[in-house]
């Protein structure tokens, strides 16, 4: 399975993103209002998130901090959009891995992908962010 694939699973509830990123669960459904996210749903229309829906999620809360409106962030963000390769990705797979995983292996999962994974093309995370939701 490829990278992009794996990034793209949808495997987190909202509650850990809410977790991950500090932001409210108002706050997540306003960005996905604006289509700057677009997570999966469930046949019980519950959300679940990627890495790359968190990430962009921090990325989001960054421009936020440093004062820019939904319309700059919107247009700061929509080169990276491609379509469906983007696209959240809930399938058969990632169904299952859901189940096998505990929150803790999420998370140790997620501090692999965001800390080990980044592409060339990405905006870099910073450190300190990430690291206050991991014990090293």
């Amino acid at each position: 399975m490829s990278d992009a694939i794996r990034r793209n699973m949808a495997l987190f509830p909202i509650r850990i993103v809410m977790k991950l990123t500090e932001l409210s669960a108002r706050q997540i459904r306003y960005y996905e209002q604006h289509e700057l996210v677009k997570p999966a749903r469930t046949d019980g229309n519950q959300r679940l998130f990627s890495f790359n829906d968190v990430e962009r999620l921090l990325e989001i809360k960054k421009y936020i901090e440093k004062g820019a409106n939904m319309a700059g962030i919107k247009q700061m963000l929509q080169p990276k959009t491609t379509g469906e390769e983007e696209a959240t990705l809930i399938n058969e797979l990632s169904r299952v891995k859901r189940k096998e995983l505990t929150d803790s292996q999420l998370r140790r999962l997620l501090k692999q992908q965001l800390i080990g994974g980044r592409r060339p093309d990405q905006v870099s995370l910073i450190q300190g962010d990430i690291s206050k939701f991991f014990n090293p």
